[in-house]
């Protein structure tokens, strides 16, 4: 009964801020008063308090754009851990867009949904995240393409990396930066997570969002760490794979060290 209870005064609460922090972020939006990054990181930082989620940062988001962030996943609250640093914008897989409530906060967020199983989609979609890089806007790209359970880093996809070369074209700089993050599920309660506990935080395959929700509420305070790798600049010269190699091994680097010292 407790953690029913729990379930519903948490849903209850997100639900009392996010209906004013949607409506301020429509009208950041249509009018643009203010900047559209500052609601996103305010509504983040409030679902992380209600979940009990603490982060901690090694490094900071490269201060230089354009710029794409090549990050690991392992949960959907990855999504609240990195946008409650920085005014950022995430790619999406295209179902996301048709979640009830997520979905229309990561519209008002602007993000950039992404049909990763269509090849033919893949020239349109790079264009968007091109153009969106090309304005200054960071964008951050999961490059598993899919979740993980916390403890090792997938292989990168390298197609959407293809974006940061499309940008190229409208840049006088001639450059992206490519920064690797490593996310990383570290302790619960202050005591570190084994294995078995860091994939019961993941959110993996079909697992259900609201038993996967309980579980999260009934787990005590949990810390995640977010490392920030050196940028990689993707050059006229640079090869996609090649770079998208590299973010992967940076990421792989700093999760496996991030485990080993705690």
């Amino acid at each position: 009964m407790f953690p029913t209870i729990r379930l519903a005064g948490a849903l209850l609460l997100v639900a009392a801020g996010t209906v004013p922090l949607a409506l301020a972020q429509a009208l950041a939006l249509r009018k643009g008063w203010w900047s559209d990054r500052v609601v996103p990181r305010l509504w983040h930082q409030l679902v992380l308090k209600v979940l009990g989620i603490r982060v901690q940062t090694r490094g900071a988001v490269a201060a230089e754009r354009p710029l794409l962030i090549a990050a690991n996943h392992i949960s959907w609250t990855d999504i609240m851990v990195l946008g409650s640093l920085g005014g950022v914008h995430f790619i999406a897989k295209s179902d996301v867009r048709d979640w009830p409530v997520m979905g229309s906060l990561a519209r008002l967020q602007r993000t950039v949904f992404v049909e990763r199983e269509r090849r033919r989609a893949s020239s349109g979609q790079m264009r968007e995240i091109a153009g969106r890089l090309a304005d200054g806007d960071p964008m951050v790209l999961f490059a598993e393409g899919t979740t993980g359970g916390g403890s090792r880093v997938l292989p990168f996809k390298s197609t959407l990396f293809g974006a940061a070369q499309l940008a190229l074209g409208a840049l006088p700089a001639g450059r992206v930066l490519v920064q690797p993050v490593a996310v990383a599920y570290m302790r619960k309660s202050g005591l570190p997570l084994d294995r078995r506990e860091r994939g019961a935080v993941a959110w993996i395959g079909d697992t259900a969002l609201l038993p996967h929700l309980k579980t999260m509420l009934g787990a005590g305070v949990i810390d995640v760490e977010v490392h920030f790798g050196e940028p990689i600049p993707f050059c006229a010269e640079s090869n996609r794979k090649a770079v998208a190699r590299a973010a992967e091994n940076e990421v792989r680097r700093m999760l496996v060290a991030a485990l080993r010292r705690r």
